[in-house]
């Protein structure tokens, strides 16, 4: 099994003049479903840390597509939201994650 991961491309609070420099670099990286395809396995899964910028159905992803013409920016909707994406279970495991470093850490 083949996974595709990636993470944020512009962080809450940076700078929009940061922006077009990052977009303009990343955008070639972008997973959407020609990357998908590309890996022959029909099986792959996609994880992503969360949140991503993946539609315009936020205030950041509408100011994202009127900008850069993009729809979704790290990931595209359609791979988001796809059968091989298994970004929700990640972030669920990431909270036992913690909880687990931390019980590791803190001792009795």
């Amino acid at each position: 099994m083949d996974f595709l991961y990636t993470d944020v491309w512009v962080s809450m609070g940076e700078p929009k003049e940061a922006w077009a420099e990052r977009v303009s670099l990343m955008t070639p990286y972008q997973v959407n479903q020609q990357v998908v395809d590309a890996t022959g396995n029909p099986d792959v899964k996609f994880m992503h840390c969360l949140p991503a910028f993946h539609n315009e159905h936020t205030k950041v992803g509408r100011e994202i597509e009127m900008a850069y013409g993009l729809k979704g920016l790290e990931v595209t909707e359609e791979v988001f939201e796809s059968a091989g994406s298994v970004v929700f279970d990640e972030a669920e495991n990431r909270m036992h994650t913690i909880k687990a470093v931390m019980v590791a850490t803190l001792g009795d």
